[in-house]
């Protein structure tokens, strides 16, 4: 994703969030419990276009005796692509090599994971954007010919050293594809978009979460916590699992939709999976600045909270919902927020934002 030199790493930990946890796994799930990782694309849910497609590159790759094309995955956080990266490799039978792109700091690093890896195996690079650029230009004939180049020594001393390599496939995952240098982004012959899920295909998702941690989940429960999962397994997956720990402490065996919502109110999770932080950042701009525009900056010194945290953490789901938009004059409220908070909207908001738009049609 050519490379930013700020690209921050947030540490988001709350309930709803899509980000990794601590220990980096897919699942949301917590250190040293079973995880709800699906096995095989037969077991993934969702998805349907894509895991479509991807049997038959495997199949086409697994017929030819061919190590299969490189494959990137890009897409919001949480949704399955390291799921699906090392699901490439059980379905193909090779063996899976993770790694992510900050940790690759030297050519060295890169020349180790390249030269232990076996034929046909997959090697796996989260965050693929982050890589060092110096890095990128290495991976280019690694990708293309199987070959390595490498200088060894210094100066009047130094010489260029190619070594070949097995044919390998490259999966690599980001959130932020458009952050890809352009030369590495069309050497993957598969680019395959994750998309949010539907509230039928998350219910489907927190069922079998269910069935794995043995919960006695009913039907109507899976549906209160999917509606609430921001179209995003991992949060489905975390969720599930708080609610199983709200309703074992209470005792209760049987988990309906009136525990889950009351574990998830609890959390602070409202019926549209908005949280306490995505409210406190509604009310400030409805409250503070009559439904806005407000700037970004002004609000990140409201709330106290880095502008990254606000851009890329709390913003992202209030925009897709249709709660705010962002304008060339700042962060604006739309009706559906007021509505949400239990407020009133302003006279002139929607006149307002009408006039934002005509004035940026005439610049």
């Amino acid at each position: 994703m050519s490379k930013p030199v700020n690209d921050p790493v947030i540490n988001d930990s709350r309930v709803v969030a899509g980000e990794f946890d601590s220990n980096g796994s897919g699942s949301g799930g917590d250190g040293g419990e079973v995880s709800l990782r699906p096995q095989a694309l037969d077991e993934f849910i969702g998805q349907d276009t894509l895991c479509d497609n991807l049997r038959i590159f495997i199949k086409a790759a697994r017929d030819r005796g061919e190590a299969l094309d490189h494959v990137l995955l890009h897409g919001p956080p949480g949704l399955g692509k390291t799921t699906l990266a090392q699901i490439v490799a059980r379905e193909t039978g090779t063996g899976f090599r993770p790694t992510s792109g900050p940790v690759i700091a030297k050519a060295g690093d890169l020349a180790a994971l390249l030269t232990n890896l076996q034929l046909h195996d997959i090697l796996f690079i989260d965050e693929i954007h982050r890589l060092n650029p110096a890095i990128e230009e290495i991976l280019y004939p690694a990708m293309e010919d199987f070959q390595l180049n490498l200088i060894i020594g210094e100066g009047p001393a130094a010489r260029s050293v190619r070594i070949d390599l097995p044919p390998f496939t490259l999966i690599g995952a980001t959130t932020r594809s458009g952050l890809i240098a352009t030369p590495l982004r069309e050497r993957f012959g598969i680019p395959l978009r994750v998309t949010f899920y539907e509230v039928a295909e998350l219910k489907e998702i927190v069922l079998r979460g269910g069935n794995i941690l043995n919960m006695e989940l009913v039907e109507d429960g899976a549906e209160e916590i999917a509606r609430r999962s921001r179209g995003t397994p991992r949060v489905a997956a975390r969720l599930l699992r708080r609610v199983r720990d709200f309703a074992a402490v209470a005792e209760t065996a049987h988990i309906d939709a009136s525990v889950a919502d009351k574990a998830l109110k609890r959390l602070e999770v409202d019926e549209s999976g908005l949280d306490s932080m995505d409210r406190r950042y509604l009310r400030c701009i409805a409250e503070h600045h009559g439904g806005g525009p407000v700037g970004v900056e002004a609000m990140a010194a409201a709330l106290s909270e880095q502008r990254d945290v606000i851009e890329d953490v709390i913003e992202p789901y209030l925009i897709q919902q249709g709660f705010i938009r962002r304008t060339p004059r700042g962060r604006s409220l739309s009706d559906l927020a007021f509505h949400h908070l239990g407020l009133t909207p302003p006279p002139g908001l929607n006149k307002d934002q009408l006039n934002l738009g005509m004035d940026k049609g005439k610049a």
